[in-house]
């Protein structure tokens, strides 16, 4: 497995999210830590969750406890494996998502995460997702304050403009950014740039453009598929690979609920494309040749 780094911490290139393992209708425990486990033998050595990824406000840090389930279980190092997690994105209780960037309430997701994971530090902690009732200041602030106390290594931000970012890095070290990017999404073009040009990790989270269905990646589907197809290897692998090539900061982590899911994502890391195909591909999904 070839790896990345972020803020230093040394990782593989590409990650695991594991929000698909704990949505509606996709509780499956038993699938998910050979999921997991696939993902790990395999040198995964970042795994990403959240305290919202579950099905309702009821089950809140269950993606959480899952993993944490799975890497103790590991036959493996797990002092290898940055698990990173969020909060600051809340589930009602009949399953509805709403925003909560509060001090307090960050305060209080952070020490539910480190309950819910097992841990007395948490390796990666993300503000998930801006909340417009309050100044980004304040919660990117107590991010800080948490590293400060020691409750958090490494601090992130997810869904974050290139001013937000600007704005983060001059309260606290900023480790990574982890906005949405895909074929089908090319949205945070300017973030990831921003972020190459500085050094910070770019996670882009629903890499494949959708959650394991080909067909997601877009109007751009058929010129990846066409490369997929030259090439031997599936249209997620190419996918996958065209971001690793973006940037040396970039590090997918695509969801999977499979082991054979997550097995074939991995293998973009061996796939190296030629510069007519990246030059094909930036063209079909319409980002820039190349982010320099």
């Amino acid at each position: 497995m070839q790896t990345r780094t972020i803020a230093g911490r040394t990782v593989s290139a590409i990650g695991l999210g594991g929000m698909p393992m704990s949505l509606e209708g996709s509780h499956d425990e038993d699938q998910s830590i050979r999921t997991i486990h696939a993902a790990l033998d395999a040198g995964v050595r970042l795994i990403d969750t959240a305290d919202a990824y579950c099905e309702n406000e009821a089950d809140t840090g269950h993606n959480e406890r899952l993993i944490a389930a799975a890497v103790s279980q590991w036959s493996g190092d797990a002092s290898e494996v940055l698990v990173a997690t969020k909060g600051g994105h809340t589930r009602t209780a009949d399953g509805g998502w709403e925003v909560d960037g509060r001090p307090e309430h960050l305060r209080s997701a952070c020490e539910a995460s480190l309950k819910a994971l097992g841990v007395d530090v948490i390796g990666l902690y993300q503000y998930h997702r801006p909340d417009p009732e309050v100044p980004y200041a304040e919660s990117v602030g107590t991010l800080r304050e948490l590293q400060e106390e020691g409750k958090i290594q490494l601090a992130g931000i997810s869904n974050a403009s290139v001013e937000q970012i600007r704005e983060a890095m001059s309260i606290l070290p900023l480790a990574s950014v982890q906005n949405e990017f895909s074929p089908r999404f090319r949205g945070s073009e300017d973030e990831l740039a921003f972020c190459d040009e500085h050094g910070i990790a770019f996670l882009p989270w629903s890499p494949l453009g959708g959650i394991g269905k080909a067909k997601d990646l877009g109007p751009s589907h058929s010129v990846f598929a066409g490369v997929a197809e030259e090439r031997g290897v599936s249209p997620h692998q190419v996918a996958l690979a065209w971001e690793l090539a973006k940037a040396p900061v970039v590090i997918p982590i695509p969801g999977a609920s499979r082991p054979e899911t997550i097995r074939d994502s991995l293998q973009a890391v061996d796939l190296e494309l030629t510069p007519d195909e990246l030059a094909r591909l930036d063209e079909a999904s319409g980002t820039r040749l190349g982010l320099g």
